[in-house]
Protein backbone atom coordinates (compact mmCIF):
# COMPACT_ATOMS: atom_id res chain seq x y z
CA UNK A 1 0.00 0.00 0.00
CA UNK A 2 1.55 3.25 -1.08
CA UNK A 3 1.53 6.24 1.77
CA UNK A 4 2.68 9.17 2.23
CA UNK A 5 5.59 8.51 5.29
CA UNK A 6 8.76 10.72 6.24
CA UNK A 7 11.85 8.42 6.19
CA UNK A 8 12.27 7.55 9.42
CA UNK A 9 8.78 6.49 9.50
CA UNK A 10 8.94 4.56 6.60
CA UNK A 11 12.07 3.08 8.16
CA UNK A 12 10.10 1.86 11.46
CA UNK A 13 7.69 0.61 9.34
CA UNK A 14 9.75 -1.72 7.73
CA UNK A 15 11.62 -2.83 10.78
CA UNK A 16 8.44 -3.37 12.61
CA UNK A 17 7.19 -5.69 9.38
CA UNK A 18 10.09 -7.79 10.45
CA UNK A 19 9.19 -8.54 13.38
CA UNK A 20 12.84 -7.58 15.79
CA UNK A 21 11.65 -8.93 19.38
CA UNK A 22 14.21 -6.34 20.71
CA UNK A 23 14.60 -3.04 20.16
CA UNK A 24 17.42 -1.22 22.19
CA UNK A 25 17.70 2.58 21.72
CA UNK A 26 19.44 5.63 22.30
CA UNK A 27 18.20 9.18 21.14
CA UNK A 28 20.35 11.14 18.56
CA UNK A 29 19.97 13.09 15.89
CA UNK A 30 18.45 12.75 12.93
CA UNK A 31 17.82 9.02 13.82
CA UNK A 32 15.20 9.48 16.37
CA UNK A 33 12.23 9.38 15.08
CA UNK A 34 12.35 5.99 13.97
CA UNK A 35 12.78 4.63 17.35
CA UNK A 36 9.89 6.85 18.58
CA UNK A 37 7.71 5.61 16.08
CA UNK A 38 8.82 2.04 16.89
CA UNK A 39 8.61 2.81 20.66
CA UNK A 40 4.86 4.10 20.24
CA UNK A 41 4.10 0.81 17.96
CA UNK A 42 5.09 -1.49 21.26
CA UNK A 43 3.04 0.82 23.37
CA UNK A 44 0.19 0.79 21.32
CA UNK A 45 0.60 -3.50 21.09
CA UNK A 46 1.03 -3.16 17.25
CA UNK A 47 4.84 -4.58 17.92
CA UNK A 48 5.72 -7.46 20.18
CA UNK A 49 8.80 -6.37 20.95
CA UNK A 50 10.83 -5.47 24.11
CA UNK A 51 11.50 -1.82 23.77
CA UNK A 52 14.56 -1.04 26.21
CA UNK A 53 15.94 2.56 26.38
CA UNK A 54 19.56 2.00 27.12
CA UNK A 55 21.70 4.59 28.70
CA UNK A 56 23.89 5.73 25.94
CA UNK A 57 24.49 4.33 21.89
CA UNK A 58 27.24 1.49 23.54
CA UNK A 59 25.14 0.40 25.63
CA UNK A 60 22.18 0.00 22.97
CA UNK A 61 24.79 -1.92 20.81
CA UNK A 62 25.72 -4.13 24.11
CA UNK A 63 21.68 -4.83 24.11
CA UNK A 64 21.64 -5.92 20.85
CA UNK A 65 24.47 -8.09 21.14
CA UNK A 66 22.79 -10.05 23.86
CA UNK A 67 19.76 -10.54 22.51
CA UNK A 68 20.52 -12.11 19.01
CA UNK A 69 23.45 -14.03 21.10
CA UNK A 70 20.22 -15.13 23.18
CA UNK A 71 18.12 -16.10 19.92
CA UNK A 72 16.07 -13.09 19.62
CA UNK A 73 15.70 -10.63 16.29
CA UNK A 74 16.59 -7.68 17.32
CA UNK A 75 17.37 -3.51 16.25
CA UNK A 76 18.77 -0.26 16.72
CA UNK A 77 19.57 2.85 15.09
CA UNK A 78 22.40 5.82 15.43
CA UNK A 79 24.21 8.30 14.03
CA UNK A 80 27.44 10.55 14.18
CA UNK A 81 29.21 10.53 17.18
CA UNK A 82 26.57 7.87 18.66
CA UNK A 83 28.20 5.14 16.17
CA UNK A 84 31.45 6.17 17.44
CA UNK A 85 30.48 5.25 20.75
CA UNK A 86 29.55 2.30 19.45
CA UNK A 87 32.92 0.80 17.97
CA UNK A 88 33.91 -1.17 20.37
CA UNK A 89 30.85 -3.56 20.47
CA UNK A 90 30.42 -2.93 16.75
CA UNK A 91 33.56 -5.34 16.29
CA UNK A 92 32.39 -7.75 19.07
CA UNK A 93 28.92 -7.77 17.02
CA UNK A 94 31.00 -8.78 13.64
CA UNK A 95 33.65 -10.75 15.03
CA UNK A 96 30.87 -13.12 16.62
CA UNK A 97 29.04 -13.38 13.71
CA UNK A 98 26.10 -12.04 14.75
CA UNK A 99 22.66 -11.20 12.75
CA UNK A 100 22.27 -7.76 14.19
CA UNK A 101 20.58 -5.16 12.33
CA UNK A 102 21.35 -1.59 12.73
CA UNK A 103 20.21 2.00 10.69
CA UNK A 104 22.78 4.43 10.41
CA UNK A 105 21.44 8.22 9.80
CA UNK A 106 24.20 9.25 8.47
CA UNK A 107 25.50 12.57 9.59
CA UNK A 108 28.58 14.63 10.56
CA UNK A 109 30.94 14.00 13.02
CA UNK A 110 32.96 16.93 15.29
CA UNK A 111 34.38 18.65 15.82
CA UNK A 112 33.05 21.47 14.85
CA UNK A 113 29.66 20.10 15.45
CA UNK A 114 27.31 19.49 12.52
CA UNK A 115 23.98 17.89 12.63
CA UNK A 116 23.64 17.14 8.73
CA UNK A 117 24.41 14.36 6.43
CA UNK A 118 27.78 13.30 5.01
CA UNK A 119 29.11 9.75 5.18
CA UNK A 120 32.17 10.17 7.44
CA UNK A 121 30.40 8.28 10.22
CA UNK A 122 30.45 5.63 8.48
CA UNK A 123 33.03 5.33 6.30
CA UNK A 124 34.95 5.44 9.87
CA UNK A 125 33.95 2.19 10.93
CA UNK A 126 33.99 0.44 7.35
CA UNK A 127 36.45 -2.09 8.68
CA UNK A 128 34.37 -3.36 11.55
CA UNK A 129 32.92 -6.26 9.97
CA UNK A 130 29.85 -4.85 9.21
CA UNK A 131 27.95 -5.57 5.79
CA UNK A 132 27.03 -1.63 4.30
CA UNK A 133 24.33 -0.99 2.05
CA UNK A 134 23.94 2.61 1.14
CA UNK A 135 19.93 3.51 -0.17
CA UNK A 136 18.96 6.72 -2.59
CA UNK A 137 15.47 7.19 -1.67
CA UNK A 138 13.12 5.90 1.18
CA UNK A 139 11.30 3.48 -0.78
CA UNK A 140 14.94 1.40 -1.18
CA UNK A 141 15.41 2.27 2.33
CA UNK A 142 12.11 0.11 2.92
CA UNK A 143 12.93 -2.47 0.97
CA UNK A 144 16.40 -2.92 1.79
CA UNK A 145 15.49 -2.93 5.20
CA UNK A 146 13.49 -6.21 4.38
CA UNK A 147 16.15 -7.57 2.67
CA UNK A 148 18.86 -6.63 5.15
CA UNK A 149 17.38 -9.00 7.74
CA UNK A 150 17.74 -11.87 5.49
CA UNK A 151 20.79 -11.11 4.56
CA UNK A 152 21.97 -10.98 8.01
CA UNK A 153 20.23 -14.02 9.02
CA UNK A 154 21.64 -15.95 6.30
CA UNK A 155 25.50 -15.20 6.33
CA UNK A 156 25.32 -14.72 10.09
CA UNK A 157 26.60 -11.84 9.74
CA UNK A 158 25.69 -7.49 10.67
CA UNK A 159 24.14 -5.18 8.19
CA UNK A 160 24.15 -1.28 8.72
CA UNK A 161 21.80 0.25 6.46
CA UNK A 162 22.99 4.16 5.73
CA UNK A 163 20.71 6.48 4.86
CA UNK A 164 21.36 9.93 4.43
CA UNK A 165 20.48 11.88 7.32
CA UNK A 166 17.69 14.76 7.03
CA UNK A 167 17.51 14.56 3.41
CA UNK A 168 16.14 10.57 3.62
CA UNK A 169 15.26 10.71 7.37
CA UNK A 170 13.08 13.69 7.75
CA UNK A 171 11.89 13.97 3.96
CA UNK A 172 8.16 12.97 2.86
CA UNK A 173 8.23 10.74 -0.08
CA UNK A 174 5.15 8.36 -1.46
CA UNK A 175 6.37 4.99 -0.13
CA UNK A 176 4.79 1.27 -1.03
CA UNK A 177 4.28 -0.81 1.85
CA UNK A 178 4.52 -4.54 1.43
CA UNK A 179 1.86 -6.48 3.66
CA UNK A 180 2.55 -8.14 7.02
CA UNK A 181 2.01 -11.31 4.65
CA UNK A 182 4.30 -10.33 1.83
CA UNK A 183 7.41 -9.80 4.63
CA UNK A 184 6.51 -12.92 6.23
CA UNK A 185 6.55 -14.97 2.95
CA UNK A 186 10.15 -13.42 2.10
CA UNK A 187 11.47 -13.31 5.76
CA UNK A 188 11.79 -16.88 7.34
CA UNK A 189 11.48 -16.77 11.24
CA UNK A 190 14.60 -16.07 13.20
CA UNK A 191 16.17 -18.66 14.30
CA UNK A 192 20.07 -18.76 15.36
CA UNK A 193 21.85 -21.78 15.57
CA UNK A 194 24.54 -20.68 17.75
CA UNK A 195 21.59 -19.43 20.30
CA UNK A 196 23.05 -19.43 23.93
CA UNK A 197 21.05 -22.23 25.71
CA UNK A 198 21.82 -23.21 29.47
CA UNK A 199 21.01 -26.83 27.96
CA UNK A 200 24.00 -26.33 25.55
CA UNK A 201 26.48 -24.63 27.44
CA UNK A 202 29.06 -23.02 25.44
CA UNK A 203 31.62 -20.40 25.24
CA UNK A 204 30.70 -16.71 23.42
CA UNK A 205 33.57 -14.74 22.36
CA UNK A 206 36.18 -16.73 24.55
CA UNK A 207 39.76 -15.73 24.36
CA UNK A 208 42.21 -16.82 21.59
CA UNK A 209 46.42 -16.57 21.49
CA UNK A 210 48.28 -15.83 18.86
CA UNK A 211 48.03 -18.94 16.96
CA UNK A 212 44.41 -18.88 16.14
CA UNK A 213 43.52 -15.39 16.04
CA UNK A 214 43.90 -14.74 12.91
CA UNK A 215 41.78 -17.64 11.19
CA UNK A 216 39.15 -16.11 13.22
CA UNK A 217 39.79 -13.11 10.95
CA UNK A 218 40.52 -14.99 7.56
CA UNK A 219 36.86 -16.81 8.22
CA UNK A 220 35.42 -14.02 9.03
CA UNK A 221 36.89 -11.87 5.60
CA UNK A 222 35.93 -15.19 3.60
CA UNK A 223 32.22 -14.92 4.62
CA UNK A 224 32.11 -11.15 3.80
CA UNK A 225 33.22 -11.78 0.38
CA UNK A 226 30.83 -14.49 -0.15
CA UNK A 227 27.90 -12.01 0.99
CA UNK A 228 27.90 -10.17 -2.57
CA UNK A 229 26.32 -13.42 -4.17
CA UNK A 230 23.86 -13.62 -1.41
CA UNK A 231 22.87 -9.99 -1.76
CA UNK A 232 22.33 -10.35 -5.51
CA UNK A 233 20.29 -13.23 -5.16
CA UNK A 234 18.04 -11.91 -2.17
CA UNK A 235 17.72 -9.22 -4.14
CA UNK A 236 16.24 -10.74 -7.54
CA UNK A 237 14.10 -12.72 -5.06
CA UNK A 238 12.54 -9.19 -3.71
CA UNK A 239 12.26 -8.13 -7.44
CA UNK A 240 10.49 -11.09 -7.88
CA UNK A 241 7.94 -10.73 -5.40
CA UNK A 242 7.41 -7.25 -5.00
CA UNK A 243 7.98 -5.59 -8.30
CA UNK A 244 10.94 -3.76 -7.11
CA UNK A 245 14.64 -4.00 -6.78
CA UNK A 246 16.53 -2.48 -3.84
CA UNK A 247 19.99 -2.27 -6.32
CA UNK A 248 21.88 -5.14 -5.88
CA UNK A 249 25.25 -4.29 -5.76
CA UNK A 250 26.47 -1.60 -8.21
CA UNK A 251 23.85 0.92 -9.95
CA UNK A 252 24.47 2.18 -13.45
CA UNK A 253 22.68 5.27 -15.20
CA UNK A 254 22.81 5.70 -18.82
CA UNK A 255 26.67 4.00 -19.16
CA UNK A 256 25.45 3.26 -23.14
CA UNK A 257 28.86 5.02 -24.97
CA UNK A 258 30.09 6.67 -21.59
CA UNK A 259 33.60 7.68 -21.58
CA UNK A 260 33.41 9.89 -18.27
CA UNK A 261 31.82 7.77 -15.35
CA UNK A 262 30.43 9.81 -11.92
CA UNK A 263 30.39 6.77 -9.25
CA UNK A 264 28.35 7.98 -5.95
CA UNK A 265 26.93 6.49 -3.36
CA UNK A 266 23.17 7.58 -1.42
CA UNK A 267 21.36 10.14 -2.47
CA UNK A 268 24.08 11.70 -4.62
CA UNK A 269 22.51 9.82 -7.22
CA UNK A 270 19.62 12.03 -8.09
CA UNK A 271 21.56 15.24 -8.58
CA UNK A 272 24.24 13.38 -10.31
CA UNK A 273 21.67 11.27 -12.88
CA UNK A 274 19.85 15.58 -13.82
CA UNK A 275 23.85 16.41 -14.44
CA UNK A 276 24.23 13.63 -16.41
CA UNK A 277 21.16 14.48 -18.30
CA UNK A 278 22.27 17.70 -19.09
CA UNK A 279 26.02 16.47 -20.26
CA UNK A 280 24.28 14.05 -22.58
CA UNK A 281 21.79 17.01 -24.00
CA UNK A 282 25.06 18.75 -24.89
CA UNK A 283 26.27 15.73 -27.08
CA UNK A 284 28.97 14.96 -24.24
CA UNK A 285 29.39 10.85 -23.15
CA UNK A 286 28.88 10.45 -19.66
CA UNK A 287 27.17 8.30 -17.37
CA UNK A 288 26.63 7.60 -13.57
CA UNK A 289 27.71 4.28 -10.84
CA UNK A 290 25.57 3.91 -7.58
CA UNK A 291 27.29 1.55 -5.60
CA UNK A 292 24.98 0.67 -2.84
CA UNK A 293 26.85 -2.17 -1.35
CA UNK A 294 30.11 -0.68 0.44
CA UNK A 295 31.30 -3.55 2.41
CA UNK A 296 31.66 -5.89 1.12
CA UNK A 297 33.50 -3.72 -1.57
CA UNK A 298 32.09 -5.17 -5.18
CA UNK A 299 35.22 -5.21 -7.08
CA UNK A 300 33.42 -7.59 -10.18
CA UNK A 301 30.66 -5.86 -10.10
CA UNK A 302 32.17 -1.69 -10.45
CA UNK A 303 34.71 -3.61 -13.06
CA UNK A 304 32.18 -4.83 -15.75
CA UNK A 305 30.26 -1.23 -15.49
CA UNK A 306 33.47 0.33 -15.90
CA UNK A 307 34.56 -1.19 -19.29
CA UNK A 308 35.27 1.16 -22.23
CA UNK A 309 35.35 4.04 -19.80
CA UNK A 310 38.54 6.41 -19.98
CA UNK A 311 37.56 8.55 -17.05
CA UNK A 312 36.20 7.66 -13.34
CA UNK A 313 35.23 10.73 -11.36
CA UNK A 314 34.38 9.54 -7.48
CA UNK A 315 32.46 11.98 -5.77
CA UNK A 316 32.07 11.05 -2.22
CA UNK A 317 30.66 12.51 1.07
CA UNK A 318 33.70 11.45 3.40
CA UNK A 319 37.63 11.97 3.43
CA UNK A 320 40.75 10.22 4.93
CA UNK A 321 42.48 13.40 6.65
CA UNK A 322 45.60 12.65 5.06
CA UNK A 323 44.68 10.46 2.44
CA UNK A 324 41.60 11.75 0.84
CA UNK A 325 39.01 10.12 -1.11
CA UNK A 326 37.99 6.64 0.38
CA UNK A 327 36.02 5.31 -1.96
CA UNK A 328 38.03 6.43 -4.58
CA UNK A 329 41.71 4.83 -3.05
CA UNK A 330 39.64 1.57 -2.99
CA UNK A 331 38.51 1.42 -6.41
CA UNK A 332 42.10 2.50 -7.89
CA UNK A 333 43.65 -0.60 -6.24
CA UNK A 334 41.03 -2.76 -7.67
CA UNK A 335 41.81 -1.30 -11.11
CA UNK A 336 45.23 -1.42 -10.69
CA UNK A 337 44.73 -5.16 -9.33
CA UNK A 338 43.33 -5.66 -12.69
CA UNK A 339 45.16 -4.39 -15.13
CA UNK A 340 42.66 -1.43 -15.95
CA UNK A 341 44.44 1.49 -16.30
CA UNK A 342 41.74 4.24 -16.40
CA UNK A 343 42.58 7.50 -14.33
CA UNK A 344 40.38 7.92 -11.20
CA UNK A 345 39.92 10.99 -9.72
CA UNK A 346 38.54 11.86 -6.30
CA UNK A 347 36.14 14.82 -5.44
CA UNK A 348 35.12 15.46 -1.79
CA UNK A 349 32.24 17.34 -1.21
CA UNK A 350 29.21 17.71 0.29
CA UNK A 351 30.55 16.97 3.68
CA UNK A 352 28.14 19.11 6.81
CA UNK A 353 25.42 18.79 4.60
CA UNK A 354 26.75 21.38 2.21
CA UNK A 355 24.90 21.17 -1.34
CA UNK A 356 25.70 19.18 -4.04
CA UNK A 357 23.65 20.89 -7.00
CA UNK A 358 23.58 19.65 -10.51
CA UNK A 359 25.18 22.99 -11.32
CA UNK A 360 27.99 22.03 -8.78
CA UNK A 361 28.11 18.22 -10.45
CA UNK A 362 28.17 19.97 -14.17
CA UNK A 363 31.10 22.31 -13.27
CA UNK A 364 33.31 18.99 -11.61
CA UNK A 365 32.62 17.46 -14.81
CA UNK A 366 34.04 20.38 -16.69
CA UNK A 367 36.96 20.68 -14.30
CA UNK A 368 37.63 17.19 -14.96
CA UNK A 369 38.81 17.70 -18.98
CA UNK A 370 40.76 20.16 -17.78
CA UNK A 371 44.58 19.40 -18.38
CA UNK A 372 45.94 21.24 -15.43
CA UNK A 373 44.26 19.19 -13.04
CA UNK A 374 46.22 16.22 -12.13
CA UNK A 375 45.49 15.80 -8.63
CA UNK A 376 44.80 12.49 -6.79
CA UNK A 377 42.04 14.43 -4.72
CA UNK A 378 39.96 17.59 -5.05
CA UNK A 379 37.05 19.49 -3.44
CA UNK A 380 33.97 20.17 -4.58
CA UNK A 381 33.17 23.67 -5.51
CA UNK A 382 30.64 25.32 -3.11
CA UNK A 383 27.92 26.38 -5.44
CA UNK A 384 26.90 29.03 -8.51
CA UNK A 385 26.30 32.36 -7.90
CA UNK A 386 25.27 34.45 -11.34
CA UNK A 387 26.22 31.30 -12.86
CA UNK A 388 29.83 31.55 -12.15
CA UNK A 389 31.40 28.78 -9.45
CA UNK A 390 32.15 29.81 -5.78
CA UNK A 391 34.65 27.97 -3.69
CA UNK A 392 35.20 28.13 -0.04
Amino acid sequence: MKQLLEGSQAVAEAVRLCRPQVVAAYPITPQTHIIERLAQHVANGELDAEFINAESEFGAASIVLGAVAAGARAFTATASQGLLLMTEVLYNIAGLRLPVVMVCANRAIGAPINIFSDHQDSMAVRDAGWIQLYVGSNQEAVDTMVQAYRIAEACELPVMVCMDGFLLTHTFEPVVLPSQAEVDGYLPAFQFARTLDPARPMTLGGASEADNYQPYRVAQHDAMENVQAVIEAFDADYETQFGRTGGGLVQGYRLDGAITVVLCMGTLMGAVADAVDRQRDQGEAVGALRLRCFRPFPVQALLDHLKGVQRIIVLEKAISIGAGGIVAAELRAALQQAEMTIPVESVIGGLGGRDLTPAVIEAIFQQATDEKIDTLNRFAPDHRVNGEVQHG
